[in-house]
């Protein structure tokens, strides 16, 4: 698997949230810069932390469309963002299983989840920053609202 460079298009793909409602990347263009935010599980310990700190800081989510993706049935999302209080979507790669973690090169094929990745995609559908930590290690907000800061400032 490979993750798309910086500076590629971003891999287009439909989803549906955890409301059962379709989300398509691409009708985002030309209206918002995206965060796909790709995370293993719902209701982990990691990730519960890193989606609550994402929920907490509104000023970032009004920076961008940030979409949350994992790997877990739709259902499941939606328990977990109603248990968690998410204000973002939680879109469902549940089946086929992994696709988009794929296109993404984010999918891990022996767990069966996606790893820890992060894209900044531009409203022209560009990947404009990216990050793929190791499954117990966190990723830091104040990295995405540096990229997005540097992009919106590159936009000016």
């Amino acid at each position: 698997m490979t993750v798309p460079a910086v500076g590629s298009r971003a891999p287009d793909f439909s989803a549906r949230n955890q409301y059962g409602e379709p989300v398509r990347l691409s009708d985002y263009a030309g209206r918002r810069d995206v965060v796909l935010v790709f995370y293993p599980y719902a209701f982990s310990q990691v990730c519960t932390s890193e989606l609550a700190a994402l929920r907490d800081r509104p000023e970032l989510l009004a920076a961008a469309e940030f979409l949350a993706i994992s790997c877990d049935p739709m259902f499941t999302l939606r328990a977990y963002a109603e248990a968690q209080d998410l204000p973002f979507s939680l879109l469902t790669d549940f089946w086929p299983h992994g696709a988009i973690a794929s296109s993404y090169g984010v999918f891990d094929t022996e767990r069966g989840s996606a790893l820890r990745g992060t894209f900044v995609v531009d409203r022209d559908g560009i990947i404009r920053w990216s990050v793929v930590n190791p499954l117990p290690e966190a990723r830091s907000l104040d990295d995405y609202a540096e990229a997005l800061a540097k992009l919106h400032a590159d936009l000016r």
